[in-house]
C-alpha cells in the first residue's frame, strides 16, 4: 500500500490558494451567510493497488457495470466506448465514435451505454454486450461528465452546474449548483455515485470533490496532488480524469488522460 500524505484536514498556504483560487469560479451564492464557512474536510489519497492502463486512451468516462470495467475516450478521431480487463489492462472490445466526435464522459442504464460528445450537443445509447449504437440524444450546451444514481443521468458540462436527466428521454429533471464553502465551482469533469455522494474530478486540478447530490455542496476533497506529480507523463493535458466504483467490491479506481497506471484508492474515510 502507497500513502502519499497524511490523513484529515491538509492545511498551509499551498491547500488555502489551491481553495481561494483554483476552485472559485465567482462570488459566494445569494444564500451565503456572513459567518464564516465551515472547514472542508481534505483527504490525501491511498493507494492500494496499481494496474496497467493503455497510456494512449485519452480518458472521458471510467466506471463499471455488474463487475465489468469500461471508458469511454476523447480526442477526433481516436473518441471511442470500449471494455477492459481491470488486472492487464487490455481493450476486450471497443466501439469508435465517427471522427466529426470528440467523445466524454460515459456511464451505464440498465443494459446500455450512454456517452456524450463534448460540443456537438449529442449523447450516444450503446447495447452493452455488443458496443452496437441502438440510440441517440440531443442536450444543449457542452458535454463534460456522466453518472448515474439508479433513478436519473447526472451531466457535467463545465459550469459549476449539475444536470440530471431522465435516463430515457434526456429530459431534464432538476439541476444543482456546486458549490465550496458558498462559492459556486465550475470545471468539474467525470463523475461517479459513491455511497451516495456525487464525486467529481476538477479538470487541470488534481483533486477529487465529494458532493452532497440534494444541495451541491462539497462536503469533502480527496487530495491526488502527490500520486498526480509521480506520474510519468509530460503533456499538459494528460490530466487527472478518470473514477469509476465497483459497487460488487465496494473498491474505488482512478486514472488520467494517458496516464499509464490505473489505481484503486481507499474511499474516503476509510
Amino acid at each position: 500500500m502507497i500513502r502519499f500524505a497524511g490523513r484529515g484536514i491538509i492545511a498551509g498556504a499551498a491547500l488555502a490558494i489551491m481553495a481561494a483560487a483554483a476552485l472559485v469560479d465567482s462570488a459566494p451564492v445569494a444564500s451565503q451567510t456572513t459567518a464564516a464557512p465551515a472547514a472542508v474536510p481534505v483527504e490525501a489519497a491511498r493507494v492500494l493497488a496499481t494496474y496497467p492502463h493503455d497510456s494512449g486512451a485519452f480518458t472521458q468516462g471510467l466506471f463499471f457495470a455488474d463487475g465489468v470495467l469500461f471508458e469511454s475516450t476523447g480526442q477526433h478521431g481516436e473518441s471511442g466506448v470500449r471494455e477492459v480487463e481491470l488486472h492487464t489492462g487490455k481493450v476486450r472490445r471497443e466501439v469508435r465514435l465517427d471522427p466529426r466526435y470528440f467523445g466524454e464522459g460515459s456511464t451505464s442504464w440498465g443494459d446500455t451505454i450512454v456517452s456524450l460528445t463534448w460540443k456537438h450537443g449529442k449523447a450516444f445509447r450503446w447495447d452493452r454486450k455488443t458496443l452496437r449504437k441502438i440510440g441517440e440524444f440531443s442536450y444543449p450546451g457542452e458535454g463534460w461528465g456522466l453518472t448515474q444514481d439508479g433513478k436519473s443521468l447526472i451531466l457535467s458540462d463545465g459550469t459549476p452546474e449539475l444536470r440530471f436527466l431522465d435516463p430515457l428521454t434526456f429530459a431534464e429533471q432538476r439541476r444543482i449548483t456546486v458549490t465550496y464553502q458558498g462559492r459556486p465551482i465550475r470545471r468539474l469533469n467525470e463523475l461517479e455515485v459513491v455511497r451516495g455522494e456525487i464525486l467529481a474530478n476538477i479538470w487541470h486540478q488534481d483533486l477529487i470533490v465529494r458532493i452532497d447530490p440534494a444541495s451541491g455542496v462539497i462536503i469533502g476533497v480527496i487530495d491526488l496532488r502527490d500520486l498526480a506529480a509521480a506520474v510519468p507523463v509530460t503533456d499538459p493535458e494528460a490530466v487527472l480524469n478518470g473514477i469509476a466504483y465497483d459497487d460488487r467490491t465496494g473498491k474505488l479506481y482512478v486514472t488520467g488522460k494517458n496516464w499509464p497506471s490505473l489505481y484503486e484508492i481507499a474511499l474516503p474515510g476509510r
